[in-house]
Parts: structure tokens; C-alpha cells; sequence
């Protein structure tokens, strides 16, 4: 059974290894760079007090390589379902070659075990090789990216750490089960992506962020958190919007951000913008106080009338936690699909 295992899972499997070794040279020849300009540019940026320009320079720089590795590693567990786990029963129902191979000495249990056991073992380590891989390479483009790429946001998260393993096991899994269900390959294909994908937008939407209760606190106003100051033409009001950053708390995966009035009331959401009453043609707020340096004394005048934003977000501490627990998930996913496939194979497929 090994032997044919392997025979038949060869050809998917040298591809595969194939694009991991182009991923691990990638990042083997990019790594040791990207963390040396990273320790010189923080080096120099401290004593200056430069270092947001600096996190914007540097990440800018390698913008696009950051979006494609993590991509690779979030694309690999449904390319593993797709073309390792719904083909794996279709294939031998649509060859008539299960006829022959479940009437043999080995067992349709057997078979299945071993297909499964296999299988999902190079599944599961080319899944946390890669993950851990992209998690050392992409370290200093963590620390120094945008919110909506930082650690803990939903585009990042799966593509860091444990979690790859755990969703490479349960696409191979899903295909396997869904690929008994329906009989055809295509067919099979078609929905294991769908479901996948469906099980990969509902976790980050509606399960991640109950994993521990969330935190909320009230913050001062500055140019990390808030997305600018806005002035209408012929002297209208300050407009001023939250972002999803909290200050003090880099890397936050901001749930929820609310401009507050100083009567503590809730008056705009994250990237609406919401009137302020300061003067622009004197004081603080005017052109000609803020000049092109920046609005720091005008972020000092609307706190000092009272406006606040109230963030509700998980630190960045919980990266980890939060790896094993949502790893935990899918495996008892992986455990339940794998026993109703065993299920099915002795009772139902013929």
C-alpha cells in the first residue's frame, strides 16, 4: 500500500517540492538582507525620532514580495485539497480500479488509512514548513507594516505560523469526504474550493476574534491612529476619521474604532469622518501654525477639547494563543471529516 501510495501521489508530490525549494531560495537569499536593513534602518531612525517614515520607506520597498509569499502559503492548503483530496477517491470511482483494489487482501479501511496517513503527513509539513519559513523571512516586515498587513489582520495571520498545517490537513480531508459524496472529480473539486473558501472567510469574520474576549480601551488622538485632517473649501469645519490602529499597541488587530465627542458620545465610525469645531484661519489648526511639517499641535487642541477614539482590538500578544487555538479547530475538523469518511467508505461507497 505504500508503494502504491507513493506511485500515484508521486507526480503531485515532486510539484509541490518543486515550489516550496523556489519559495526557500526565494526567502533564503532575500532573509538575511531584509533583517540586516532592518536593524541598520532602526539603528539610525531612534535618535532622530524618524521611524514611521522609516516603516513606510522600508516596507514600500518590499511591498510586493511580502503579498506574493504569504500568498503562496495561503494558496497551498487549497491547492492541497484540490488536487490531492478530492481526486483521491473519484479517481479510482470513475477508473473502475476500486472494484479491483477493495476486493484485494487490504481492507477498504486499510486503504484508506494508509492514503490518508501518508498523504497527510506531507501535506501537513509542507503546510508549517512554509508557514514558519514565511514567519522567520517576513519578521521585519511584520513589525514595520501598514495595519491592514500587520500580524494579526486576517490576510496575514493564516499565512504565518502553525495554521497553515492546520488547514492544509483539513482541505486534504474535506476533499477526501467531499470527493466520496459527489463521485466526480470535477464536481468534487469545484465544491472542496467552495467550502474551503466559505470555512477561510467565516473564521476570521466570525470565530477569530471570540477566540479570547477582545479588548477596549479609550485612546488620545494622534497621526497614528487617525487617517488625517480634512478641511472644506471656503473655511468649513475640521473633518477628522479613525483608522485601525491603536497607539501604543503596534500590530493590534483592530475589531472595531469609534470617534467619540467629549461628551463621550459615539459620533463616527473607522474611516468616516466627523466634524470638529476648531478654528482654521487661527490657532492650532490653521495653515499657517501646521505648515508642511505636520498636526501635531492641532491633534494637541482637538484632544484638549475632549475627542477620543475607543478601539476594541487583540494585541499582538496573542499571535501565538491564537495560532494553537484556531491549529485546534481545524484539527478537530480534520478529526470529524476523517471519521465520517471511514464511515462512508465501509457503509455507503461501492
Amino acid at each position: 500500500m505504500i508503494w502504491l501510495t507513493w506511485r500515484q501521489f508521486r507526480g503531485s508530490a515532486v510539484m509541490t517540492a518543486a515550489v516550496l525549494v523556489i519559495l526557500a531560495v526565494v526567502l533564503a537569499l532575500t532573509g538575511p538582507d531584509l533583517a540586516s536593513r532592518y536593524s541598520a534602518g532602526i539603528a539610525g531612525c531612534v535618535s532622530d525620532d524618524t521611524c514611521e517614515r522609516f516603516f513606510d520607506r522600508f516596507f514600500d520597498g518590499y511591498e510586493l514580495l511580502f503579498v506574493a509569499v504569504s500568498f503562496v502559503v495561503l494558496a497551498l492548503p487549497a491547492l492541497i485539497g484540490l488536487f490531492w483530496g478530492a481526486p483521491l477517491i473519484t479517481r479510482e470511482l470513475e477508473a473502475g480500479t476500486h472494484l479491483l483494489v477493495w476486493n484485494q487482501s487490504v481492507t477498504r479501511g486499510r486503504w484508506l488509512a494508509v492514503k490518508l496517513g501518508l498523504i497527510g503527513l506531507a501535506a501537513m509539513a509542507a503546510a508549517i514548513a512554509s508557514g514558519l519559513a514565511v514567519t522567520w523571512w517576513s519578521d521585519p516586515l511584520d513589525k514595520s507594516a501598514v495595519p491592514d498587513l500587520a500580524l494579526m489582520a486576517p490576510l496575514v495571520f493564516g499565512a504565518r505560523g502553525i495554521a497553515p498545517m492546520g488547514y492544509a490537513a483539513f482541505a486534504l480531508v474535506l476533499g477526501v469526504t467531499v470527493g466520496m459524496l459527489v463521485r466526480r472529480t470535477l464536481p468534487a473539486m469545484a465544491l472542496t474550493l467552495a467550502v474551503f473558501a466559505a470555512v477561510q472567510f467565516a473564521m476570521p469574520l466570525l470565530v477569530r476574534p471570540h477566540l479570547m474576549p477582545p479588548v477596549t480601551g479609550i485612546f488620545e488622538l494622534n497621526q497614528e491612529n487617525m487617517s488625517g485632517i480634512h478641511v472644506e473649501e471656503q473655511g468649513g469645519p475640521v473633518r477628522i476619521s479613525t483608522r485601525s490602529a491603536v497607539p501604543g499597541h503596534a500590530g493590534s488587530w483592530v475589531l472595531l474604532s469609534d470617534l467619540l465627542d467629549p461628551s463621550g458620545r459615539r459620533i463616527a465610525g473607522s474611516g468616516e469622518e466627523a466634524p470638529v469645531p476648531v478654528s482654521v484661519t487661527s490657532g492650532p489648526c490653521s495653515p499657517r501654525e501646521t505648515g508642511p511639517q505636520g498636526l501635531d499641535a492641532c491633534w494637541v487642541e482637538i484632544n484638549r477639547l475632549g475627542y477620543r477614539q475607543q478601539a476594541t482590538y487583540q494585541p499582538l500578544d496573542r499571535f501565538w494563543p491564537f495560532q494553537w487555538i484556531e491549529t485546534g479547530i481545524y484539527a478537530l475538523l480534520t478529526l470529524g471529516l476523517t471519521w465520517s469518511s471511514f464511515w462512508w467508505i465501509r457503509r455507503r461507497l461501492s
